[in-house]
């Protein structure tokens, strides 16, 4: 059972006279909501929330991943390095995602090549 309580403060009327009134909203919403609920144990096994098979990423994503993420945070120290002029940032940088480009390439090879 879910209930919401929504209070609002509003004016009525627009004259002399009137007083301030507050109104407090209750509603009270019952649903079963099985099902729904991607944890649920009503809900298929293997499926995501918006009712899609999940498959599992494969060891060359993974590993695809991991190589991004190492470069990633190269890139940002890279970048906000403060001993590098800004010319040689920028040479950084371009270095640094010619590396992860040629690391993912050589990657695929080889993990091609091993299956």
């Amino acid at each position: 059972m879910i209930l919401v309580i929504g209070a609002s403060a509003q004016h009525r009327g627009g004259g002399g006279g009137h007083y301030y009134r507050p109104h407090t909203r209750v509603i009270v919403g019952v649903g079963g909501g099985y099902g729904y609920y991607p944890y649920s144990p009503y809900y298929p096994y293997g499926y995501s929330y918006w009712n899609q098979p999940y498959f599992r990423p494969s060891g060359l994503e993974l590993k695809i991943q991991d190589i991004k993420a190492d470069y990633q945070d190269r890139i940002w120290s890279a970048r906000h390095d403060d001993k590098l002029s800004r010319s040689e940032r920028k040479q950084e940088i371009h270095r640094l995602k010619s590396e992860r480009d040629q690391a993912i390439r050589d990657t695929e090879r080889n993990y091609h090549r091993s299956y």
